[in-house]
């Protein structure tokens, strides 16, 4: 199987494009599922009896086929972004929510003791304590959430959009393997930037756990 490098070449302002879309719709549905996992995590905190509801819920959303997401999603928002962003925002929120609610557990319950006895309200204290505390768990789960999203993006193919998943229809339908190929390297790699990345940005916002490493 051998590439064709001159293809390339001429497709390198398309390939750019591709790559931004594909980028651009797993960002977002990450974005969205944490918006929309944060405050749900921490209500199944809170409320012990909502927990196993919310957390099951979003394991039924996560075991219904990406492709039918998409098409059960087609009579209401078309064959549009907004149809690929929310169809791979509901496959992020089993992750980003189990993933926050366990990184708030993990927080020592003597840590927000010790808060209240200074007089912090429970907002304050959800905020500058157990967030932050929680941040390392929650991390984990934005960096798998959005390793998974950029590999999902290429399903939306079948309704119109798929950024990189394009190169991969192209390629079958023409028994060209080059697309296809390309593809599969620039989606990798994206998913490898991106967690390199995030793990930088885990980095710079937890600097105690570096000390306590040391």
């Amino acid at each position: 199987m051998t590439v064709d490098w001159d293809w390339i070449g001429s497709h390198r302002s398309d390939l750019a494009t591709l790559t931004v879309s594909h980028l651009q719709a797993a960002l977002a549905a990450v974005l969205f599922g944490l918006l929309i996992s944060l405050p749900l995590a921490v209500l199944a905190h809170r409320v012990r009896a909502l927990r196993g509801f919310l957390l099951g819920l979003s394991n039924v959303l996560f075991t219904i086929p990406s492709i039918a997401v998409f098409v059960l999603l087609l009579p209401v928002s078309g064959l549009t972004r907004t149809t690929t962003v929310t169809g791979l925002t509901i496959y992020t929120l089993v992750v980003l929510l189990r993933n926050t609610v366990e990184g708030l557990d993990s927080v020592p319950q003597r840590t927000k003791e010790a808060a209240r006895a200074m007089g912090t309200r429970p907002l304050r204290t959800l905020l500058t304590v157990e967030l932050p505390l929680a941040l390392p768990v929650i991390m984990a789960g934005v960096r798998i959430a959005t390793v998974m999203s950029i590999s999902l993006v290429s399903v939306a193919t079948y309704i119109g959009d798929g950024g990189l998943g394009q190169l991969f229809t192209d390629g079958f339908q023409r028994n060209f393997p080059t697309p296809v190929i390309v593809g599969v390297v620039l989606t990798l790699l994206l998913a490898l930037v991106a967690d390199a990345l995030l793990v930088g940005v885990q980095r710079l916002l937890t600097p105690w756990t570096r000390t306590r490493r040391a």
